[in-house]
């Protein structure tokens, strides 16, 4: 039996009447950019991450770099982040005209390790890019102790929904970061048509930046009181989201239901390491990312047995050709060069069938002999 990495259409099936019907409200308002959709669906991102102010943008890179430069980042400032994530976390710094300062990540979680962030937090240093990656939150606490006073961006990108216990009291991915990030790539938990991306912050003055730089530098038509860019959430996206918003809690809860299935099916199997949650957070699971030795081997196996898999990421951006005049070398961030020879992500997606998880599981222990 196939078992896909991910399989969108079997989530639409579930959804789509109320998808359809939103969009073609859209179509016959015929007002596609901005407007009512996009305002409610940042009022309601807003209240899912506990902050005072949502923000929508075209896409997850360019909330990342809308934020950057709310903070006035540019040509000469350092910007600490993790090698271990999607491109677009140091790319856009890059874009903002600052270097990219790479610190290595925690070995069990993936997430960027506090302790190097404030060894390499220096006089150049203007924020700092913690990225929850695979859906757990950073240690965003930790990491703003060890920011040292400076602005905290934190990349929510694939962990929307996410929380961690802070000092007794749960806290959403975005609610106590400087500014916060999502994307909206169909792939990501709560995913669109297309792309889209949001910023949010519990500051008045960094909302007031935020919303002037994703239309041109304008709150008033045709008055541009800085030079911003056009990074708009088309409201037939924003449409989708909102229909899709009220089952998201369902979503992730089902997606670490197959986690935990995943944890006791191969819990005895010594060759790898299922993925690891810290106590005090609450996955959504955006990736089941395993560990793997022989992990090139393992998904090559898998692909004959029909099973979708990915590696994220093969190659640390600390060490990607484009990054080469940053000077690093290899052994300087060695948790995360590991990593990207042992990572495997497996299906996750809430739509799995128990007999697909099953197939997944026999996969995985008959290349292990089990």
């Amino acid at each position: 039996m196939p078992v896909p990495l991910l399989d969108l259409r079997a989530q639409h099936a579930t959804i789509r009447d109320d998808v359809i019907a939103a969009m073609l409200k859209v179509v016959d308002d015929q007002a596609f950019i901005l407007g009512e959709p996009v305002s409610q669906l940042e009022c309601e991102v807003a209240g899912l991450s506990h902050t005072k102010y949502a923000v929508g943008c075209a896409n997850g890179t360019d909330a990342l770099l809308l934020a950057l430069r709310a903070l006035d980042v540019g040509h000469g400032d350092e910007v600490v982040t993790s090698p271990f994530t999607f491109f677009a976390t140091a790319g856009t710094i890059h874009n903002a005209g600052a270097k990219p300062v790479f610190v290595d990540i925690e070995p069990r979680t993936f997430n960027i390790a506090p302790a190097a962030v404030a060894a390499a937090v220096g006089p150049k240093t203007k924020a700092v890019v913690p990225v929850d990656l695979f859906g757990q939150m950073a240690p965003i606490e930790e990491v703003r102790a060890a920011a040292k006073g400076l602005p905290v961006i934190e990349d929510a990108a694939q962990s929307i929904g996410a929380r961690r216990m802070i000092d007794g009291e749960w806290r959403m991915a975005g609610e106590v970061a400087t500014i916060c990030t999502f994307s909206f790539f169909p792939s990501k938990n709560l995913g669109g048509f297309g792309d889209g991306g949001m910023m949010v912050t519990q500051d008045d003055a960094l909302f007031e930046r935020l919303m002037k730089l994703r239309t041109h530098g304008s709150r008033k038509t045709y008055y541009h009181e800085i030079v911003g860019f056009n990074s708009r959430l088309d409201a037939l996206q924003a449409a989708v989201l909102r229909a899709k918003l009220p089952h998201l809690q369902g979503w992730s809860a089902k997606r670490r239901a197959n986690a935990a299935f995943y944890d006791q099916a191969l819990a005895d199997l010594a060759d790898i390491r299922t993925p690891y949650v810290e106590p005090q957070n609450e996955s959504i699971y955006n990736q089941y990312t395993i560990r793997a030795e022989q992990r090139d081997a393992l998904q090559a196996h898998l692909k004959e047995r029909g099973i979708g898999t990915s590696v994220y990421y093969p190659l640390p951006l600390h060490l990607q050709p484009c990054f080469a005049y940053l000077g690093y070398r290899e052994g300087q961030c060695p948790e995360a060069e590991r990593a990207s020879k042992e990572v495997l992500s497996l299906p996750i997606f809430p739509e799995l069938t128990q007999s697909q998880l099953e197939e997944v599981v026999v996969a995985v222990r008959a290349f292990y002999g089990r």
